[in-house]
């Protein structure tokens, strides 16, 4: 195949950043920040609730946990929808219990067709943050712009209404990205998005449509990440996220506050072999003293008071 004579012009090829949607920033050349009660660490869990439609076909970007084997793939949607049955409560249940916030991120057609899962989040005081249509609805280059509009503002329209909730985050499936998606994601009224992982704390993102910020979403100490593609053991999973906070616990004290970002996955650590490692994380970081559990837009509100 012959390449087009354009494919080498690319606007942003240049030394320093590849794009145009946030400066150069050094974290330890900012501001410092404090968090209230004078806190060292904003404790932001984010329990990901996700809906993989049973019929989802072959894309160019695959979300992890996405369905693998031929229609219908029954035991695929099985293990993933025993988050949605079962995890999610053992999860909300340990966040209770402890008497801790979370930022709930949630598939639109997961909020329709779950309904009770919707009722706990607000029962519990959680915040709500929007986790696009479902795993199958993709947001990558070649969906064309008013296309995705659609799907952006189908998604929160449908949690807003059903939670009664602003919905002011945004967390694309599988982390994935068109070059119009902040754009559109900041015009449908949206704070922040969870999406961008290069720091570990909050900065601001250029968009044609007003204030948008990146938070640090932490892929690294994800469950995704250690148990799905690691493949470590519960044990492991408490040693790396407690190597995580007491670094930037103690790196707060000198540098100024940080955030310590929870991802969760009710179908890979709501099952019985891992919940109690979750629960070993919980209860050894909140023994720490100064530590603020808080929401994505509650930790986003202090630092902006700042900046």
């Amino acid at each position: 195949m012959t390449l087009p004579s354009n494919y080498f012009d690319y606007p942003y090829r240049r030394p320093g950043m590849d794009h145009d949607r946030y400066a150069y920033s050094s974290l330890f050349k900012r501001k410092p920040v404090i968090w209230p009660g004078d806190a060292r660490i904003a404790l932001w869990i984010v329990p990901t609730l996700e809906f993989f439609p049973l019929d989802m076909a072959p894309k160019g970007v695959k979300p992890a946990g996405g369905l693998e084997r031929p229609f219908p793939d029954y035991w695929n949607y099985t293990l993933r929808d025993y988050g949605n049955r079962v995890g999610f409560a053992r999860l909300f249940r340990a966040f209770e219990r402890r008497g801790l916030k979370a930022s709930v991120a949630m598939s639109s057609r997961l909020a329709e067709r779950y309904p009770h899962v919707l009722q706990q989040v607000n029962r519990l005081g959680f915040e709500l943050v929007a986790h696009g249509i479902d795993m199958h609805h993709i947001h990558t280059a070649g969906i064309p712009r008013e296309v995705e509009r659609e799907w952006i503002e189908r998604c929160l329209g449908t949690l807003r209404r059903l939670s009664g909730q602003p919905v002011k985050g945004w967390y694309s499936p599988a982390y994935s990205e068109s070059a119009d998606t902040l754009d559109l994601v900041g015009a449908a009224g949206c704070d922040y998005v969870c999406d961008w992982v290069n720091d570990d704390m909050p900065y601001q993102l250029r968009t044609k449509s007003g204030s948008l910020c990146a938070m640090p979403h932490a892929y690294e100490i994800s469950d995704l990440q250690i148990f799905h593609f690691y493949k470590y053991k519960p044990a492991q999973f408490v040693e790396q996220v407690m190597d995580h906070f007491d670094f930037l616990y103690r790196e707060a004290s000198a540098s100024g506050a940080r955030i310590v970002a929870l991802s969760l996955r009710p179908w890979i650590s709501g099952v019985p072999h891992r919940i109690a490692a979750v629960e070993q994380v919980l209860d050894r970081i909140a023994r720490r003293a100064g530590v603020w559990s808080a929401t994505g837009s509650e930790i986003l509100a202090a630092w902006k008071a700042q900046q």
